[in-house]
């Protein structure tokens, strides 16, 4: 009889052990995901701050890009327009086109000579070139035709720029080297167009070239500020 309630008290002290060495390694688990996790936010919230940092030096590239820009050509007697908001470069397309054609006017190699070197000397000088990931020209139509139509209207006109000024005709052959680093040409038809104002769509604003610049991780930036919004 002795033998068995010895046996008896000897498990009930062996599970008695047991529990509280599960239960102290529980809470050691529990501490370490504790730790994990305070570090984790630590390190977040460094993130986050240097997020904020890139963010406000971006930003603060772009606005003095875009004050520049309006210092340059606002008054400029090449008769185009300043973006507020973007910088971008916005001129209409009878400055360089016939109606309905892909194909430069004479006269608009000279406004081009007269304009690019002047927006590159801006975009692309000590203190900006670093943040510039691209230089976009952006042709836009009317809803005259097709959207397919006009957008191969427009990519047509906006690499007809493109074309000239990385050819041996451009006189300013220093810059080249930059665009082709940093030229694309794109497209957006007439699914951007302009209004006058009135509010009233206006075919005459939205045929247009713009010269657009894009800032480096601008897409990442973007993102960015969307999860520090939330």
């Amino acid at each position: 009889m002795n033998t068995k309630y010895q046996r008896l008290f000897k498990q009930e002290q062996n599970e008695g052990h047991f529990w509280p060495s599960f239960t102290d390694l529980l809470t050691t688990i529990l501490l370490c995901f504790m730790l994990i996790f305070i570090c984790m936010m630590i390190i977040k919230s460094l993130q986050i701050e240097e997020m904020k940092r890139t963010i406000d030096q971006i930003m603060g590239v772009r606005a003095k890009l875009v004050n520049e820009m309006k210092a340059e050509f606002s008054d400029s007697s090449l008769g185009v327009e300043v973006d507020d908001k973007t910088g971008a470069i916005i001129f209409n397309t009878e400055i360089l086109f016939s109606y309905n054609e892909a194909e430069l006017k004479p006269a608009s190699f000279e406004f081009l000579d007269e304009f690019v070197p002047k927006y590159l000397d801006i975009l692309l000088k000590s203190g900006y070139e670093e943040y510039v990931a691209e230089i976009i020209i952006e042709g836009h139509t009317d809803r005259d035709g097709s959207y397919l139509y006009n957008l191969e209207l427009a990519q047509e006109r906006a690499y007809s720029v493109a074309e000239y000024i990385l050819s041996d005709s451009f006189p300013y052959k220093n810059i080249q080297k930059h665009l082709k680093e940093k030229l694309t040409v794109n497209s957006k038809s007439f699914s951007d167009y302009r209004t006058n104002e009135k509010g009233e769509y206006s075919p005459e604003e939205s045929r247009r070239v713009e010269f657009k610049f894009r800032l480096k991780d601008e897409e990442i930036l973007n993102k960015t500020r969307e999860i520090l919004g939330k």
